[in-house]
């Protein structure tokens, strides 16, 4: 060791070290020099001087890339997801059946559905459902046995006529004289007694041909019966074909098989078919449940699969106001089955616009190959033996762009959620280490960097789902929601570009400040990264533990970054500049994809249903929320990466102009929601003619007018300036004093919203199709001394197919009896006064009868006991509408639809 200078002495250490800022050569070699200072200078005896003799650190990219980094990944959903998703098959013809035989003829197909969409409307009850319809399907099923192989086959055929009752929301739901028609098809060769149920509906609602809802899956059904009963491979298990003529009413038919069919109990699993709109593919949204063999069963024979759990979750947690005859078999039979429905333009979903030239063949195709194929995989399951047996719990299920279908059991999910997420973390650490030891600095120096990013991850996590719900908010405040229901485009600027500022607005900021000198740009990003990553994965933990399988979402959220993380630690690309963000990039390629996908689809299936979702609940909030979500899961590693590039805050600042602009657009008149046609606004009103008797006979009561149950949050400003709506009133102060407001409530929706329902008064009266005779047959005093009662008997004769009865016991009267279902009052926590039961009939008229046992606290008889009232619903196209009635729905604007109907209301106290 040589001395220098006078006694000072120096010891020079170099330390070759990979920087993270290059790739470790001799320009970037970071020299460690540790000199020894004469105490006699006062200095320490020891001190380290960090001298980076390397080359400057990796520039950021220009700002100008920014936008088109952006735009590539906007440009990526166009040109892979929105094809992908509107892509369907080839119509198959009549001509071309011969070269691909055993194949879904959609034209054939579409050559009935023609006929029955000339049909008109298909209202339970009328001479075109009960008859014409019948005879109808009966001919198509006739031409199926003609072709039939009567060596390998045989069919029954059976047209169910039957009455029941069930319990259903909060009302008691009556059918008398219910027509189904079903047909089981068998294999000679089969012994099998578990039979497949394939099941449709053919009624429609009032104003609707039902065109979609559901007479595109009864001609799937009668094409994929005649396939079946043609093909030359038989099949193991019998199939049951229910043609039911009441869902509508709601689910009278499906009830009525169930219930009474003497197929029903050797039905095993089903398949169930129904629309909520019009065109286009149809979702697999319900499954089971607990009957994973089902899904392997979609899996294997599905050739355009689209499904998803969070679609099933969303529909189990009444988000969407639609219900199926699933709910019915699922809860009655108990029969486990698959809920398929056709959901692409919703917005013709139960209007007159329901029609056969918004659906394509190509359309036809694509339901009628999946059902097909489904039909005959499950007809040959081995499961179907012993369903019971293979009752495995939920599944995990989804599509991918619909080039293939996932699913695996809940509990399977439950594994690999726990296990992708805790490995998540523990790389995470590793990583960090990594970083620690790449830099010559204390673990802890990282790990209190990581710990101010967890809380900057969870804070822009927050923001991402707060800003567009904040929007959705402001708006509904000013009364502009649903501005995208005909621009659903303006979502962009709305919802997901507020979502992807709040996503990276807190690191932007961090990061800006320059928070360590110790710590290089390029790990501080990584570590934003991995803070998110750690958000996934503890949300992912948490949806698992409450049994959510949506979770699977944030799993996949979490696998893919842990994979780019694993490939940049194993390469060393983790420590060379901003080359781990490349990995990064190309690992988020398949998630983006996935969740852009699935979120166009949620948002393709709702934003029609905003239209129909009720006065109470602001729609925006669902839509906002969607938005969100679908922004966070498909950018939660992608936007941080605008930190990549040079001045980010301009980027953030060019987000907020597009979201500015996006917003003025709005509040214009390309932000009003409705269009002729298209995107109509539904009116659902009826004209009431009313009358109350009091006990004594007398009316204290008669008058008339439009009863409106408006479906969306815009209320009925849309139509102020548009008709002469003067008069107008809520129903307030009728609702403190009579039953239901003194409204004649359709069924159990229309009875929930009748607070915020409106009445329009008219001078003319209502001229009704007819009114429901109610007699009082006798009164009988009944019980003991000690504890009497008296019972009523009461007949209703003259009624439409659709009626209610709505009974309120008065002050210290009990209800203890009825004939009618005794469950409503066996239920009192659940089921109150006052009560409504709903009766429908379809081809039997017949007056109903109905007793009501009642007791008294005095036990005083001689006065006033209930209030009863009796509505009638005229819903049939065929009846007749007064004059008033007719011009009012001509002034209606050409962009509200009017589903309307003549109804009757007594209310009668005895």
């Amino acid at each position: 060791m040589e001395k220098h200078n006078g006694g000072f002495e120096e010891d020079r250490l170099s330390e070759k070290v990979e920087s993270p800022n290059g790739n470790g050569n001799e320009k970037d070699t970071l020299q460690l020099v540790t000199e020894r200072i004469d105490p006699e200078e006062g200095c320490s005896n020891e001190t380290l001087i960090d001298i980076r003799e390397k080359k400057s650190s990796p520039k950021q990219l220009e700002w100008y890339y920014a936008p088109a980094y952006l735009l590539f990944w906007v440009g990526l959903f166009f040109a892979v997801c929105y094809p992908l998703f509107n892509y369907l098959p080839t119509g198959v013809t009549i001509e071309e059946e011969s070269n691909s035989p055993g194949t879904f003829v959609a034209q054939r197909a579409e050559s009935i559905l023609v006929q029955l969409d000339l049909m008109g409307p298909k209202i339970a009850g009328d001479y075109v459902t009960e008859v014409l319809m019948v005879e109808f399907l009966l001919n198509e099923i006739s031409k199926v046995r003609e072709e039939m192989r009567d060596d390998l086959y045989e069919m029954e055929v059976d047209v169910q006529r039957s009455s029941g009752a069930f319990l259903h929301w909060q009302m008691i739901n009556m059918y008398q004289g219910i027509q189904n028609v079903v047909v089981k098809l068998s294999s000679k060769s089969s012994n099998s007694s578990s039979y497949l149920l394939v099941n449709s509906h053919y009624d429609s609602k009032p104003s609707s041909v039902g065109t979609g809802d559901a007479e595109v899956m009864v001609v799937t059904m009668l094409e994929t019966l005649r396939l079946m009963a043609t093909s030359e491979e038989p099949f193991l298990h019998p199939i049951v074909f229910l043609f039911n003529g009441a869902e509508e009413q709601p689910f009278h038919g499906s009830h009525s098989f169930i219930s009474n069919h003497r197929w029903s109990a050797n039905c095993k699993a089903l398949v169930n078919l129904d629309s909520a709109g019009a065109g286009g593919r149809e979702i697999l949204f319900q499954g089971g449940p607990n009957h994973p063999w089902l899904m392997k069963q979609y899996k294997k024979s599905a050739k355009h699969p689209f499904a998803t759990t969070m679609a099933e979750e969303i529909f189990q947690a009444d988000l969407i106001p639609s219900d199926t005859d699933f709910r019915i078999f699922r809860d009655f039979g108990p029969v486990p089955g698959l809920d398929m429905a056709g959901c692409y333009n919703g917005f013709v979903y139960h209007t007159k616009f329901d029609r056969l030239k918004v659906i394509s063949r190509r359309a036809l195709q694509n339901t009628g190959d999946n059902v097909f194929s489904l039909v005959r995989s499950i007809s040959n399951a081995e499961e179907m033996y012993d369903t019971e047996a293979h009752s495995e719990g939920h599944s995990v299920f989804f599509d991918y762009l619909g080039l293939f279908f996932v699913y695996y059991t809940e509990s399977t999910g439950t594994a690999l959620n726990i296990s992708f997420s805790l490995g998540a973390i523990l790389v995470i650490c590793l990583s960090l280490w990594r970083m620690a030891r790449v830099t010559d600095q204390r673990v802890g120096t990282y790990a209190r960097a990581f710990g101010m990013q967890f809380l900057l991850a969870l804070l822009g996590f927050l923001l991402a789902l707060g800003f567009p719900l904040l929007m959705s908010v402001f708006y509904d405040a000013g009364d502009r929601t649903m501005t995208y229901f005909s621009n659903s485009w303006l979502v962009i600027g709305l919802f997901i570009c507020p979502s992807v500022i709040g996503l990276v607005l807190p690191a932007t900021l961090y990061l800006s400040l320059r928070p360590s000198e110790k710590i290089p740009h390029t790990y501080h990003l990584q570590i934003v990264g991995h803070a998110y990553c750690v958000l996934m994965a503890v949300l992912c933990i948490l949806l698992t533990a409450v049994g959510i399988r949506t979770a699977y979402l944030f799993m996949m959220c979490v696998f893919f970054y842990l994979g780019a993380l694993i490939i940049n630690l194993a390469s060393r690309l983790h420590d060379k500049g901003y080359l781990w963000a490349w990995v990064l990039g190309v690992c988020q390629v398949l998630p983006y994809l996935y969740f852009t996908y699935l979120f166009h689809a949620l948002l393709v299936i709702t934003i029609p249903m905003t239209s129909r979702k009720g006065m109470e609940a602001n729609p925006d909030l669902l839509i906002s929320l969607e938005c969100a979500l679908g922004s966070i899961l498909a950018m939660v590693f992608l936007a941080p990466l605008l930190n990549l590039f040079r001045r980010p805050k301009c980027m953030v600042g060019g987000l907020a102009l597009v979201m500015f602009i996006f917003c003025m657009i709005s509040v214009s008149e390309v932000g009003f929601p409705y269009r002729a046609e298209t995107n109509v606004m539904r009116l659902h009103f009826l004209e009431v003619h009313r009358k109350f008797y009091e006990y004594d006979g007398s009316i204290s009561l008669e008058d008339s007018g439009y009863y409106f149950d408006l479906q969306d949050r815009r209320f009925e400003a849309p139509l102020v300036d548009k008709i002469n709506l003067t008069g107008l009133t809520r129903l307030d102060e009728q609702c403190k004093t009579e039953m239901y407001c003194g409204m004649p409530c359709f069924n159990h929706r229309w009875c929930l919203a009748v607070k915020d329902a409106r009445w329009l008064p008219r001078e003319e009266p209502v001229d009704l199709p007819g009114t429901p005779i109610l007699r009082l047959q006798n009164k009988t005093v009944l019980g003991t001394v000690t504890a009497p009662s008296v019972r009523y008997h009461f007949i209703v004769s003259d009624g439409p197919p659709r009626m209610s009865f709505f009974i309120q016991p008065l002050n210290g009267v009990k209800m203890l009896s009825w004939s009618f279902l005794q469950g409503m009052l066996d239920n009192p926590s659940v089921y109150k006064p006052p009560y409504h039961i709903f009766f429908g009939y379809g081809s039997d008229n017949s007056p109903v009868e109905f007793s009501l046992d009642m007791t008294k606290d005095d036990g005083n008889f001689d006065g006033p006991l209930l209030e009863l009232g009796i509505s009638g619903h005229y819903m049939s196209h065929l009846s007749k509408r007064d004059a008033a009635t007719q011009k009012f729905i001509e002034d209606l604007p050409d962009f509200a639809h009017p589903m309307e109907w003549p109804s009757s209301y007594e209310r009668y106290i005895f």
